[in-house]
């Protein structure tokens, strides 16, 4: 069975019967994904499957090769993080009951193709992925310990890392360019989970300016309980806004309309702004007010990638990993994780998920059977 999502229409989804999987090819592993997060970051990898390749890593299933009948054409497959273990093998360094981390399809099984393989990870060379952005690519090899995961349960570091390790490589470039000189970041979609991470990084480091969230109004009283913003502002309140601040903004809501207003009122003040996400996937983007010149699009990869170089993978890995457990341990105060044991839940909550009903302190995990 595999999850698959309309690429024109990225609500409507369907669960599809693969038949049987063919024989597994020389050098490759057949792995059981056994449980995996959601989140509106899967949402975003949606309604961002053309743009960024998200479609590419994992063909759909075609069913008319199984009873389900009809086409694979227009459909896509949600990559999602999560942990799996190796069912098949024909690799000579890869053995059956090898567990993994990394990125994988909503789906029963999915078959690697292990390359550079070392003592802790491999990369999946398979030649549809050889164009995409190495750090998706990588799978790495956890054993059967808590040790991997930092003494963080599996499901709250299947579900967080990916948000996170986007919260802290936006609060490490934040902090190398100085703030780009504000004194004030505004956060949009300020419910949203790499959001909170990314509060939480500036929350604890005494260098950084203020942070402003901005949210519904709905989710005000949630985003202000959290106690991570200097101040909390809902989208029909921006107009309030102090525009004689020198701001950045961080925008994961992706509404066109939205940033457009932010822009506006601010004028010269705002110095800079960062876009990442899609939490407002349905709001259009273009908008003549915003101001592109002072407007960076924000790819998590490019900024892990250069910190790699710069402090080396295991400089990387102790930083982030501390910067990821300090704000997962403030999560946990609120996160209420929701657990499904089967695929066939995934298109009611992504459903919810994708249209906004979830509320914000929720998680969603998926251990499958």
């Amino acid at each position: 069975m595999q999850f698959q999502v309309k690429t024109d229409d990225i609500v409507e989804t369907r669960l599809v019967d693969g038949g049987m999987r063919p024989a597994l090819g020389a050098g490759a592993v057949r792995v059981r994904v056994d449980k995996f997060g959601l989140s509106a970051n899967n949402v975003t990898y949606a309604a961002a499957g053309f743009t960024l390749g998200y479609w590419t890593f994992f063909p759909p299933y075609d069913p008319s090769n199984s009873t389900s009948g009809g086409t694979s054409e227009g459909w896509g497959v949600v990559p999602v993080w999560g942990f799996a273990t190796v069912v098949e093998s024909t690799s000579a360094d890869i053995p059956v009951g090898e567990r993994l981390f990394g990125y994988f399809p909503p789906a029963k099984t999915v078959d690697l193709e292990p390359v550079q393989v070392s003592s802790s990870l491999f990369v999946d060379g398979a030649a549809h992925r050889s164009e995409l952005p190495t750090g998706y690519n990588v799978y790495r090899r956890v054993g059967t310990g808590n040790g991997f995961t930092g003494g963080l349960s599996e499901e709250h570091y299947m579900l967080l890392y990916p948000l996170y390790i986007t919260s802290f490589a936006l609060w490490d470039l934040l902090a190398e360019n100085n703030w780009y000189g504000a004194k004030r970041i505004i956060l949009t979609s300020a419910s949203s989970k790499t959001s909170i991470g990314l509060a939480h990084g500036l929350r604890v480091d005494a260098a950084a300016p203020a942070c402003l969230g901005l949210t519904s109004a709905r989710n005000v009283p949630f985003v202000q309980s959290i106690e991570l913003y200097d101040v909390v502002v809902s989208y029909e309140d921006i107009e309030t806004l102090d525009a004689s601040i020198p701001t950045v903004i961080v925008d994961m809501a992706g509404n066109g309309a939205l940033l457009g207003q932010l822009h506006n009122h601010l004028g010269d003040s705002m110095v800079q702004t960062l876009q990442v996400g899609l939490t407002h996937w349905d709001g259009d983007i273009r908008n003549p007010a915003i101001n592109r010149d002072r407007s960076t699009f924000f790819f998590a990869p490019s900024q892990i990638q250069k910190r790699m170089k710069d402090w080396g993978p295991q400089g990387f890995q102790e930083k982030s990993s501390a910067y990821l457990l300090a704000a997962v341990a403030h999560t946990q105060s609120w996160l209420n994780l929701h657990t499904s044991e089967s695929l066939a839940d995934l298109p009611d909550i992504y459903g919810r998920v994708c249209r906004g009903d979830a509320n914000p302190e929720d998680g969603f995990v998926f251990t499958l059977n």
